[in-house]
């Protein structure tokens, strides 16, 4: 089975967590026919389900989808794998005559897509601001233990009071997977892709924050506590990064103790919201993106038609609200 029409490179689409990506991603793989590359920091590990919205079996065994469960909660993953692996992806899947997709929220995965790689090693807004609550939650010196245990080299050239310095440390480790102290200019330099089209989901505020937070309250009675329990019994937040997550740290906090159920749930549900804001602040910085604002669920279908048929006259319009 071809495609309808032969397409210059992979369809993106991007926008804040909630927003609907996975549901027009799917409608899209169906019916071009194609394969979805998942950019999401959180679904490339083994067991991280729902706290991570990670597609049911039943959509997976629909449409292939990639870059999921490939590694264990105890493994690393970065930006630069990621890379390398959606572009390999990509060109196996045109090379079945079918359309790569890529969905997620993980800006900086899509950015280095997009762009063929990161210059230099720029900053990740939405790890930094994540180190900074971890900081005022936990205190400068856990995070300061945190860079000593990943990376002595790194550790012993910054003060244990420098908090800048150290957020950046650690930053950087999580968008490369490598010890800063290794890191070296042009880290990546990986040739650019080919994207057809480049889509960023958005929903009035509102409407958006109510699904998240609604979101947030699914996960939490649906499976996060469980989740969390079994990446405790592997290790600490050091050493298995998704306990640094959204839903995972505040699920983590209240089986430990340290806030009650009410209290985790809706710092997970404002984190959350927070994390959004931060996605689209990050997507707006992609000049070529296609915007479209959503409301409801009936949009799916004719947004599939007109990405397959390639009609962007009046996007902006055709489907906002």
């Amino acid at each position: 089975m071809t495609p309808a029409r032969e397409y210059p490179g992979a369809v993106i689409i991007a926008g804040p967590t909630a927003v609907g990506k996975s549901a027009l991603a799917f409608a899209l793989a169906r019916r071009a026919p194609g394969e979805i590359i998942v950019a999401d920091s959180m679904q490339v590990y083994v067991g991280l389900d729902v706290g991570t919205g990670k597609p049911s079996l039943a959509e997976q065994a629909a449409v292939p989808h990639h870059l999921l469960d490939c590694r264990t909660p105890a493994e690393s993953f970065s930006a630069g794998e990621f890379l390398r692996q959606a572009f390999r992806l990509a060109e196996e899947i045109r090379s079945r005559g079918r359309l790569p997709i890529l969905v997620g929220g993980t800006g900086l995965y899509l950015r280095a897509f997009l762009r063929g790689g990161l210059a230099g090693t720029g900053g990740d807004p939405e790890i930094h601001a994540r180190l900074m609550e971890e900081a005022r939650a936990l205190g400068r010196g856990a995070l300061y233990a945190r860079l000593v245990a990943l990376d002595a080299a790194s550790a012993a050239r910054i003060q244990p009071g420098d908090l800048r310095r150290i957020v950046r440390a650690l930053e950087l480790w999580e968008m490369t997977g490598e010890a800063p102290s290794r890191l070296r200019p042009g880290l990546w330099n990986a040739p650019r892709a080919g994207v057809a089209a480049c889509v960023v989901l958005t929903r009035e505020r509102a409407e958006l924050y109510r699904l998240i937070d609604l979101r947030c309250r699914r996960m939490w009675a649906e499976g996060l506590l469980d989740e969390t329990r079994r990446l405790l019994a592997m290790g600490s937040a050091a050493t298995i990064r998704p306990l640094q997550a959204l839903g995972y740290r505040q699920a983590a906090a209240f089986l430990t103790g340290r806030l009650s159920g009410e209290a985790a749930l809706a710092d997970m549900q404002r984190s959350t919201r927070n994390y959004a804001k931060r996605q689209l602040t990050w997507f707006r910085k992609e000049p070529g993106a296609r915007w479209l604002t959503l409301r409801g669920w009936d949009w799916v279908e004719p947004v599939c038609e007109r990405i397959l048929a390639g009609e962007w006259d009046d996007w902006r319009t055709a489907h906002s609200a």
